[in-house]
């Protein structure tokens, strides 16, 4: 069996490097393009809603049903209050499971102080890590349902256009 899973490997995918990474892109006619929203489940959305607005700036935005999102760039964050979410939902939808990686232009030093004056305590960082494409460096710290939030700006001499 492991022969002939090694035998269809190259046919099934196309094997190449980024920035030192090896990455497989399998053969499909499908291509996703973007992230559009993702759905955070939360203990308390005001409190949720709160945090993210003030400690990160992102837009608060109401829609269908008064449901609310938090928007920034082009993507946003709808979400569910735990134990009312809407249909369809994951499977087992669960506060404080998320690891969210969210890109700023922001000077680091500049995130630290305002999440110190917000009095968000970082747990991690500066550190630097690999992002989807290229170095980036990294701070770490929770939101109210104690999902890992990474703050981190991109390297500039090894990010490619993004844009």
């Amino acid at each position: 069996m492991f022969k002939l899973q090694l035998k269809l490997l190259p046919q099934r995918f196309d094997i190449y490097q980024v920035w030192g990474t090896v990455k497989y892109k399998r053969s499909c006619p499908v291509e996703v393009s973007h992230l559009d929203h993702l759905v955070l489940t939360v203990k308390s959305v005001p409190d949720t809603i709160s945090f993210y607005s003030s400690v990160l700036g992102m837009e608060v935005v109401t829609f269908k049903a008064n449901r609310k999102a938090l928007s920034f760039g082009q993507q946003k964050f709808n979400l569910h209050q735990r134990g009312q979410e809407f249909e369809p939902k994951a499977k087992h939808p669960t506060s404080g499971s998320a690891d969210l990686c969210l890109i700023t232009k922001t000077p680091l030093a500049e995130v630290a102080a305002h999440l110190k004056a917000c009095g968000v305590k970082i747990e991690e960082g500066p550190v630097e890590r690999t992002g989807a494409v290229g170095t980036i460096i990294s701070l770490y710290f929770r939101d109210p349902d104690q999902n890992l939030i990474e703050v981190s700006n991109y390297n500039q001499s090894t990010a490619k256009d993004s844009s």
